[in-house]
């Protein structure tokens, strides 16, 4: 985008985040709203819309619903009801859809971001339920559009933003961090490729000073952070253009294309009224007592803001760390269990964010995979700590095959590899000696200044020795052959 067009228009996004909530049957029907069967195959009477069926209310999905309003600060609406909203969906079989208008179970609130400029509290309007609609293909068949009802009801969220974002990097961050936080709650699995978590975007651009919203244009179905961002910053370059021109801008809904790098439009944007809400006749208001939701807020877990606070505070990490460690809750939850019984945390942090987090994603393993007992950890750790093991050596060579063996004992496996760094200085300094005669061009460079060759020769005195070679004494005799006087 031009940078004059950049500094003379600002642009105001709210976003919308549907994210498929986690019950095993659907919002009104018993039917499985598991991801993945045969077309058709989780339908029944009630989601096919029979004339005569009436919907049950998924008290689980509520209370899931509940679960996000309260990490979000929103205000939980005590008395509700759900609404019909009259808008023709192709793939709900009813013809209509059962959504929450006029009382949205959650009200309010606030998701933290965090972004180059530093920390944001991005303000929410509202938190409602609704069912999901079916899936139309239109790639099956050569002339005709065929409809899966796998979908049609399961349960959703939708998470509003007030117009307050300003930027793709905060739309990104934001949707990341929802997408963080369904998953630490165990409401959604945050999958956005099976679309378990979609979101749409409301993009509009202002003169930089004004106040007033300009008309806005709503991207759908947005399914990848990065996806998202594209499109933002493609709509924000494209309105800003059409101001300058002093063209007009149309209120209208618009699809992102990911391989041609576009948005086009799809249809005029709908404003509420055009849905004709009433209230559901065929589901009963409901209400919620102080000791229900009181309940479900005590059997929330601990969030990742406050772990990471303690991780810096209590354990003495860095911020970064304990950003790392709090990205997935099983991640966090493993190190706290071994955590609580060894004093060499930073080291643990240091093989969890890296190799064993490595490990699993060539391997396609999760967290869950990783049992490792407390008592070996704390076996690698101490030799790691202790000298006796470098972590490089720990991390390649043992560490892999304790993931694959985890009750291999880790003393025994790295005596029996013959990973151990038992050298004495006589020995080491042999192999120092070694190192610094078969190089002197590099000595010599060294000598006149090129001190990042330190690395190098470290490195080649690990190989000769077989990673026996206590690095710390390695450099420190390193740093005495190099540097006496002759």
């Amino acid at each position: 985008m031009p940078e004059d067009l950049t500094t003379k228009y600002e642009a105001v996004i709210g976003l919308e985040v549907h994210a498929q909530i986690q019950t095993k049957s659907k919002l009104f029907a018993g039917d499985a709203a598991s991801f993945g069967a045969d077309p058709n195959t989780h339908v029944s009477a009630i989601t096919l819309g029979h004339p005569g069926t009436l919907p049950r209310m998924n008290k689980t999905a509520v209370d899931y619903a509940i679960r996000m309003g309260l990490i979000c600060h929103s205000t939980i609406e005590k008395n509700n009801y759900f609404a019909r909203k009259n808008y023709f969906y192709p793939d709900l079989p009813k013809g209509y859809q059962i959504s929450q208008h006029t009382t949205p179970i959650c009200s309010g609130g606030f998701v933290t971001i965090h972004t180059s400029s530093g920390a944001r509290d991005i303000q929410l309007t509202r938190i409602h339920m609704e069912e999901d609609a079916g899936k139309s293909i239109h790639d099956q068949h050569e002339s005709l559009t065929m409809l899966d009802y796998n979908r049609a009801g399961v349960p959703l969220i939708e998470i509003v933003t007030d117009p307050v974002l300003h930027s793709a990097e905060e739309a990104s961050a934001y949707l990341s961090q929802i997408r963080k936080l369904v998953r630490w709650i165990g409401i959604c699995d945050g999958n956005m490729e099976e679309g378990s978590l979609r979101c749409d975007a409301n993009i509009s651009v202002r003169p930089r000073g004004s106040k007033a919203l300009g008309t806005r244009v709503e991207v759908k179905n947005l399914n990848s952070i990065r996806h998202l961002r594209h499109a933002i910053e493609i709509e924000i370059e494209r309105l800003s253009i059409l101001c300058e021109n002093g063209e007009t801008i149309v209120q209208e809904t618009r699809s992102y294309d990911a391989a041609a790098g576009i948005t086009f439009s799809i249809r005029t944007k709908e404003d509420a009224e055009d849905y004709r809400y009433f209230p559901e006749p065929d589901l009963a208001p409901f209400a919620f007592t102080d000791d229900f939701i009181n309940n479900i807020r005590a059997s929330l877990p601990t969030m990742p803001s406050q772990r990471a606070l303690q991780y810096v505070d209590e354990f003495g990490l860095s911020a970064y760390d304990a950003e790392q460690l709090t990205e997935e809750k099983e991640l966090s939850d493993l190190f706290d269990r071994i955590a609580a019984n060894t004093k060499h945390k930073k080291n643990l942090a240091n093989f969890l964010i890296g190799p064993v987090r490595s490990h699993l994603n060539t391997t396609g393993a999760d967290w869950s995979s990783v049992a490792i007992s407390g008592e070996h950890w704390n076996s690698i750790l101490a030799l790691v700590a202790d000298g006796k093991l470098g972590f490089s050596v720990a991390a390649q060579r043992l560490l892999p095959l304790m993931l694959e063996d985890n009750g291999a004992d880790p003393i025994a496996l790295a005596t029996t590899l013959n990973l151990l760094q038992d050298a004495g200085n006589d020995e080491i300094a042999s192999w120092v000696k070694q190192v610094l005669v078969s190089m002197p061009e590099k000595v010599s460079e060294y000598k006149k200044g090129k001190k990042g060759l330190m690395g190098l020769f470290v490195g080649e005195v690990k190989k000769i020795s077989r990673g026996k070679a206590d690095p710390k004494a390695t450099t420190s005799l390193l740093d005495k052959f190099l540097n006496e006087k002759h």
